[in-house]
């Protein structure tokens, strides 16, 4: 009896500990991201093939990335949250 309380409470540790050791879901960044004059409110992925020139108003607590390519993919340029950015060359924005 007392050794299935101990797998019991060694289980119930383990699990515990898993439970604060593996990261949460990703949610949306809190605020808007104003993209060529749309808001989206709460933003969070990729907002892909985005007309040039590209104008961003950043009202958000969180970074985003700018990248030149259709998809959110290669180098990026970011913008602080409460940042702006306008530039002919940004096609995708990732939050």
């Amino acid at each position: 009896m007392r050794r299935h309380i101990l797998k019991a409470l060694g289980a119930l540790a383990a699990a515990l500990t898993l439970s604060f050791t593996v990261p949460g879901s990703a949610s949306a960044a809190s605020g808007q991201l104003v993209l060529n004059g749309r808001a989206f409110t709460n933003p969070s992925g990729c907002y892909r093939n985005l007309n040039a020139p590209l104008s961003i108003q950043n009202r958000t607590r969180t970074v985003a990335f700018v990248h030149s390519s259709p998809d959110c993919t290669g180098p990026a340029e970011p913008v602080p949250a409460g940042g702006t950015f306008a530039a002919s060359s940004g096609h995708s924005v990732r939050i």
